[in-house]
């Protein structure tokens, strides 16, 4: 008998959602909040500090690169301390961060904060799909990563409207502190209500792990698929936490009201993306529709909605952000592709080093795109169109650039 079938018999499913799929799944839920909350106080941070694009920039993309250097690390962590243990560890770090945002009376401050936050939440997927594996049977694994993908769609829901409501009986201080309780309790609920489980075997070292790193980098198939993920996820993630908002308010002219019902429209797309994708990749094989067909086909559809962006378009922008946001899902689809050309017990290093690098794009590509709009002066406490149409087109060309790659060693590999 297995473990995932003592797992199954030992508890009933029910009871397991219950113990393990819920406290990981509220870690993750904030994870994404986190991750997107930066975008509708950023008018309270940039009027309240005197920051400027670079400033904003630099602030909110400090989460994406300590999320990054962790990830190498983590995976040693799980497999020496277990799921339970690292994640609440790790959330109260990030409860603690969240407080120091909170109290933070200075810019310094405030970028540390939210740097402590990212080291934080940097476990909740991982240690998540860890926790899934030692405790489910194989065949319902999907199944609750694509539940958890939905809560974490949720979380970026709960940074729109919700927080938008929120702010008008308080203000973003209170909201951190709040978060903060919120993440301790999660921490909590983590270590006292999930049931630990240990794994036989002796854990990698870090410099086995290290060691595993450059023959990956050296792949070549590695960043033919990769390297569209890194680009094109880290636009997203720039866009959707941090920047679409000045846009919307600043070329757009829309009140914080409007701007929540965007952000909310965006987070319903990031969910009704992640539902089909998958699905209509696996359901598209069976009429000999591969999944690199579908991977370009919805490529080709969030660069055609960013071209538009970086045109200055801001009619229809309920439609045009929904569309971004469905069409960027597809790209996860790339993980799969990536770990097909690995042995299967590279998976976990081969995942982990492409989300390191991602995360550093993803810090990367946000305070750039503040780098690039603060070339032009702003007016009236708006930022310039001109700084907005080159950092988004700057965004279009990085990702323009795999997606052709991509397409013609598509086209070139066909027998």
């Amino acid at each position: 008998m297995t473990d995932h079938d003592l797992a199954a018999q030992v508890s009933p499913p029910f009871e397991l959602l219950l113990k393990v799929f819920l406290p990981f799944a509220g870690g993750f839920f904030l994870s994404y909040l986190y991750r997107t909350v930066n975008a509708i106080i950023s008018p309270d941070l940039v009027r309240e500090f005197s920051l400027g694009p670079n400033e904003l920039g630099l602030l909110t993309s400090a989460y994406f690169l300590t999320f990054a250097i962790f990830q190498l690390p983590l995976g040693i962590l799980l497999d020496r301390y277990g799921p339970r243990r690292v994640n609440a560890g790790l959330l109260m770090l990030a409860g603690t961060g969240a407080a120091m945002f909170g109290l933070s009376q200075s810019l310094g401050g405030l970028i540390a904060a939210r740097a402590l936050i990212g080291l934080g939440v940097s476990g909740c997927l991982m240690s998540s799909i860890k926790a899934f594996t030692l405790w489910f049977p194989l065949n319902r694994l999907a199944t609750l990563n694509g539940w958890l993908m939905s809560v974490g769609g949720l979380g970026a829901l709960c940074a729109s409207m919700p927080a938008e409501a929120l702010l008008r009986v308080t203000d973003w201080h209170n909201v951190f502190l709040l978060l903060s309780a919120l993440t301790f309790a999660a921490s909590g609920a983590i270590f006292l209500i999930v049931p630990e489980r240990t794994v036989e075997g002796s854990p990698q070292t870090l410099m086995a792990s290290l060691r595993s790193v450059p023959p990956i980098l050296r792949n070549a198939s590695f960043w033919k698929w990769g390297l569209l993920l890194i680009a094109g996820q880290s636009v997203f993630m720039s866009l959707h936490g941090l920047w679409i908002v000045p846009w919307l308010k600043d070329r757009a002219g829309l009140g914080r009201d409007e701007i929540g019902v965007h952000l909310l429209v965006i987070a319903v797309g990031m969910i009704v993306g992640a539902t089909i994708w998958g699905s209509a990749a696996d359901w598209l094989v069976r009429f000999r529709i591969d999944a690199v067909k579908v991977l370009l086909a919805g490529t080709g559809a969030f660069l055609i909605t960013l071209a538009l962006l970086a045109l200055g378009v801001t009619s229809g922008t309920l439609l045009l952000l929904f569309a971004l946001t469905v069409f960027a899902q597809v790209l996860p689809l790339v993980y799969s592709m990536v770990a097909k050309e690995f042995p299967l017990e590279m998976s976990g290093r081969v995942t982990s080093t492409l989300n390191c690098i991602l995360f550093l794009g993803a810090f990367a590509v946000q305070w750039g795109t503040g780098l690039i709009i603060g070339l032009w002066q702003a007016e009236a406490g708006r930022y310039a169109a001109s700084g907005y149409s080159t950092a988004f087109g700057a965004c279009f060309a990085l990702t323009l650039a795999p997606f052709l790659y991509l397409l013609f060693s598509a086209r070139t590999s066909k027998p």
